[in-house]
């Protein structure tokens, strides 16, 4: 084989090569996103996030927990702090206790209430993240 035979070869394999790693990544690409796009949730997950969404998407639950966010707070200062009643404020609490999003920690007399845990400050703060961003119609495809 010519020099010049042996080099055009070389570089078709070469070629060849590329192309296919190339087509193998985009291949698991499209495969893993389509994996996740059309991963099904069970009933009761999708129920739970539901009721979940539901409790955040009350006003007066969600500025109670932006309050409980960043510090442990009592019932009274949360009160204070939103102007409204503490048997209000407890009421909104024992919910969202219940729904796993804030959790209480006695301290002699009181209780003071936070984020569970990360997943709930991640969350807030993605959404807020989300709602500051410019409303870009054309661009939302």
């Amino acid at each position: 084989m010519s020099c010049h035979r042996l080099v055009a070869v070389e570089r078709t394999a070469r070629l060849c090569f590329h192309v296919n790693i190339y087509s193998y990544v985009d291949m698991f690409v499209k495969i893993a996103n389509a994996s996740i796009l059309a991963h099904e949730y069970s009933d009761d997950t999708v129920v739970q996030l539901a009721d979940l969404f539901r409790l955040i998407g009350d006003p007066t639950r969600l500025r109670i927990v932006f309050v409980c966010l960043d510090e442990a707070t009592s019932v009274g200062d949360i009160a204070s702090r939103l102007a409204l009643s503490p048997s209000l404020v407890s009421h909104h609490l024992r919910l969202l206790k219940a729904a796993r999003i804030l959790r209480g920690e006695r301290r002699g007399k009181q209780i003071f209430y936070s984020a569970l845990d990360e997943h709930i400050s991640c969350v807030i703060s993605d959404m807020v993240a989300h709602v500051g961003e410019p409303h870009d119609i054309e661009g939302a495809n």
